[in-house]
């Protein structure tokens, strides 16, 4: 097997540190922003942003937008889980269980992605990559130990969480079972569109009435994830995808909820514990599974 396909290509490094850096700290902006504004009308605002934008960027680039025939199926069927699923599961979840340990539920992806692409691209599970699944796994369930009391309190936000978690595996794995032959941009934006759709129609019709004026915490939150977290987040998240098998790619997240713990943390004023700096060594080792190069067979 090639190295390439065992490790994450170098050309996506600097976009997983980014990646990491913006969705880790979107987790508390998103509880800030759902403490005001109703959950489908927060995420149908946020997809129709991102897909215009993305529209417009490959617009201006000259990129090709068209829907290659054939394709609407895979694109319908990969933006439901990967945008409206995820989406809406993780809104409903994060308003019911604190923003860190949402997280930590949500980035048990890369286990699901395992399994899931086991069985539907029948990849080898290397060593390696096992390896990296269980330090990585070991951190999350080290830090959502301390809260497990929480956890219990709200079991359907918790089983929320992990459905958006399924959901965003299998959007990972069909991606790259039935790849899409659009430029990044533009698979970005049909997703969102396309995903987005069910969710901006949900707001009319279980938000109506809801609407009401926001203070300046849910603004910076809603602000913060309509320019940056939909338009480029989601873009490097299928730059990611595209470019190196769903396993590893799904490791590549890990580091995420760590952030996401501690940038709560800083935000919320809480106190970090030892698990939280266990786990990050834990995230950290599960990372260099993916990230170190593998040295070449004499």
């Amino acid at each position: 097997m090639s190295q390439l396909s065992q490790t994450l290509p170098r050309s996506v490094w600097a976009l997983v540190i980014t990646l990491t850096l913006g969705w880790g700290f979107n987790w508390p902006m998103m509880k800030l922003a759902l403490a005001e504004i109703p959950v489908w009308t927060f995420r149908g605002s946020c997809t129709a942003s991102g897909a215009l934008g993305l529209f417009l960027i490959a617009y201006l680039g000259r990129q090709r937008i068209r829907v290659p025939q054939g394709q609407w199926g895979i694109l319908a069927a990969a933006s439901l889980c990967n945008v409206t699923l995820w989406n809406v599961f993780i809104g409903y979840g994060l308003t019911m269980l604190p923003s860190g340990r949402t997280a930590i539920i949500a980035y048990t992806m890369p286990l699901w992605t395992v399994l899931l692409s086991r069985w539907v691209l029948h990849e080898r599970l290397t060593a390696r990559r096992i390896f990296g699944v269980a330090l990585g796994m070991a951190g999350m369930i080290l830090l959502i130990g301390s809260e497990l009391a929480v956890v219990k309190a709200a079991p359907l936000g918790a089983v929320l969480v992990l459905g958006g978690a399924f959901a965003w595996a299998l959007g990972t794995v069909l991606m790259r079972r039935h790849p899409i032959q659009l430029p990044t941009t533009s698979l970005t934006a049909w997703q969102l569109l396309v995903g987005g759709l069910p969710i901006m129609i949900g707001a009319l019709f279980i938000d109506w009435g809801m609407w009401q004026p926001i203070g300046i915490k849910a603004t910076i939150g809603l602000v913060y994830n309509m320019i940056f977290v939909f338009i480029f987040c989601y873009w490097a998240w299928f730059r990611i995808a595209t470019s190196a098998p769903p396993t590893v790619a799904a490791l590549s997240t890990l580091m995420i909820p760590v952030v996401g713990v501690f940038s709560g943390i800083w935000l919320l004023g809480e106190s970090p514990h030892w698990q939280e700096y266990a786990a990050m060594a834990l995230v950290i080792a599960s990372l260099a599974t993916v990230l170190w190069p593998q040295r070449k067979a004499a």
